[in-house]
């Protein structure tokens, strides 16, 4: 089957059948095309003549390029999932990438904010113009829900429900969960929602009815992901913090404070939508202050020393 041909297929298969983010579906895409990119720089015109020894090449090229072991083994589930489906529907014999194994990446601790930290990220965002409201209800919402930055970017304002104090996220695969808010999430959406947004619809000329996304830009758009990133970086800027940071980092901070306050861990992998506890067991990792505590309380040789009884 020619390369051109297959790419419709893959993208329809990735949209409807797994039913991946746009996200994902824009990552596995883009590596299938690199994928085609190098399969044209080698002569190879049908995705059933694709060998071993290529793909061999083709991930020695990768890591010339200075990808990670995390990026090799993106591009190599991504590539493996269309030779599946390629063979499932008879397209090709075999699956080429089932003999390559994929490089262990080593567990990487998820990079989290200390409750201190975040309330330096609190103290920098004051004022009760649009955009502070708005910028302290964004904030507020990431760390007090633990959504990802596309469930807060496609969020109405009819999966907030202000009166129970739930809120309907739909995650990866359009799976839905409902997810509590707390007071200061609460508060920061009221305060947003009757004094904020309606005025930056009204800069984009646009009326309530226009759309109903919660968090817009300063024209009464939709906010991107991109800007969600832009603004948690400017608000950083005017903390105490210089630490960087990034809308997972809040995610991870949510999780990580549940858990190091006593929280059980399937409550925290239902609160994250994680289909697998094994992908919430990473936040049991304990903060460096906790981990320090309970080393010096409970290892012998850690306590104070003695004064040792003279002869």
């Amino acid at each position: 089957m020619p390369t051109d041909d297959f790419k419709g297929l893959f993208s329809d298969y990735l949209t409807h059948e797994r039913q991946y983010s746009p996200e994902t579906i824009k990552a596995y895409m883009a590596d299938l095309e690199n994928f085609q990119a190098f399969m044209k720089d080698a002569g190879i015109d049908q995705l059933d003549q694709v060998a071993y020894r290529d793909i061999r090449i083709y991930l020695g090229n990768l890591q010339r390029d200075g990808l990670s072991r995390k990026s090799i083994s993106r591009h190599l589930s991504s590539l493996r999932s269309a030779y599946n489906l390629l063979l499932d529907r008879e397209l090709v014999s075999e699956n080429p990438f089932n003999y390559v194994k994929t490089a262990k990446t080593g567990l990487k601790l998820p990079d989290f904010f200390y409750e201190s930290e975040i309330q330096s990220l609190f103290d920098s965002v004051q004022g009760n113009d649009p955009i502070a409201l708005r910028n302290r209800a964004l904030l507020e919402f990431l760390y007090g829900t633990g959504a990802r930055v596309s469930e807060v970017r496609d969020l109405a304002i009819n999966q907030v429900d202000l009166t129970a104090d739930m809120v309907l996220l739909r995650g990866k695969g359009n799976k839905d969960r409902y997810v509590p808010i707390g007071s200061f999430c609460h508060d920061a959406l009221v305060d947003y929602l009757e004094n904020g947004r309606s005025q930056l619809m009204a800069k984009g000329h646009f009326d309530d009815t226009e759309h109903a996304f919660v968090f817009v830009n300063y024209k009464g758009e939709q906010l991107t992901s991109q800007g969600i990133a832009y603004i948690l970086d400017q608000i950083v800027k005017k903390s105490a913090t210089t630490l960087s940071i990034h809308p997972h980092k809040l995610r991870h901070s949510f999780a990580t404070h549940l858990l190091n306050n006593g929280a059980d861990i399937r409550t925290v992998q239902e609160l994250l939508g994680h289909a697998s506890l094994s992908t919430t067991q990473i936040y049991t990792h304990l903060s460096k202050e906790k981990l320090r505590d309970n080393y010096l309380q409970f290892h012998p040789h850690a306590k104070q020393k003695k004064e040792r009884p003279k002869d």
